[in-house]
């Protein structure tokens, strides 16, 4: 049943969807409660402190969530309407004859930019189960795309990785999720210390690859999507907070491109239970 839901918003047009999900996302963020402090918060940080920006970021989150159904089910009509103006950014890592490492954090619509990149080769993603059960067959069909493999996030997931890199091919992840125990470093993110993930540093380590971060930028009127490209400078550092702090600062160069597209909502900040002691925030 919730298949034929899916279905049946995949068929209606993309400026629908869009407009549903910023009116639902705009309803939401005018409920009290920690949704709407986390995401204030988090925007304030970053140098964002209006009302007006949280409340477009919320509707962008909708608009996000609306538009996924689409993007799964009829993903080569969403690809007629997504476009590149940075595309030599791949196309001269490309020629190094390396694996790429695409790094895609929660800006805009992160689920077009896999499906976008196929043109470039194969390419390998990491997916986390989903909490509710009744996701897993939609998702099942959204994976199942030519050129596209995902592969879990295990140990078994990171093999698959150092594998596909290795064969000069690309791979991709998020990486702004607060990482498990021991797999995170703290790295300044907007001028606060954040738990930053380890794992993409130490795959491009060990692997020669470039670091290219991505993201799709969800254009007005439900025209589509633009993908952006942000290339990591190399030599990369090989101490890992030393890497961790230039992929967050290179993650902030493109979400200013267009902040409002960034979920803000999300606990970036959270402190886990057993992590290394906090060192004190930079200067924004």
């Amino acid at each position: 049943m919730f298949l034929a839901l899916f279905r049946f918003l995949a068929w209606l047009p993309l400026p629908m969807l869009h407009a549903i999900g910023r009116f639902a996302g705009t309803l939401v963020y005018m409920w009290p409660g920690k949704y709407r402090k986390r995401l204030q918060a988090n925007a304030r940080q970053a140098g964002y402190p209006g009302a007006a920006f949280a409340r477009r970021a919320s509707a962008e989150t909708g608009a996000m969530i609306m538009e996924t159904p689409k993007i799964w089910l009829r993903t080569r009509q969403c690809l007629g309407k997504t476009h590149s103006d940075d595309n030599a950014v791949v196309r001269d890592a490309l020629a190094e004859g390396r694996g790429i490492l695409y790094l895609t954090p929660h800006l805009g619509c992160f689920e077009i930019t896999a499906r976008y990149l196929i043109q470039h080769g194969p390419i390998t993603v990491m997916y986390r189960p989903p909490r509710q059960a009744f996701l897993e067959p939609v998702m099942e069909q959204a994976r199942n795309t030519s050129g596209l493999k995902a592969v879990p996030a295990t140990m078994q997931g990171v093999r698959e990785f150092v594998r596909a890199l290795k064969r000069g091919e690309a791979v991709g992840m998020l990486p702004d999720q607060v990482p498990g125990s021991g797999e995170g470093v703290w790295a300044p993110f907007f001028g606060k210390q954040a738990l930053t993930m380890t794992l993409a540093g130490r795959l491009a380590l060990q692997t020669g690859v470039a670091i290219i971060l991505t993201a799709g930028e969800r254009l007005a009127d439900g025209k589509g999507w633009r993908i952006h490209y942000v290339r990591l400078p190399e030599p990369l550092p090989t101490d890992p907070q030393a890497l961790a702090t230039a992929i967050n600062h290179a993650m902030e160069q493109l979400i200013r491109r267009f902040p409002q597209q960034y979920l803000w909502s999300y606990n970036r900040y959270k402190i886990p239970k057993d992590a290394p002691p906090r060192p004190e925030d930079t200067l924004p």
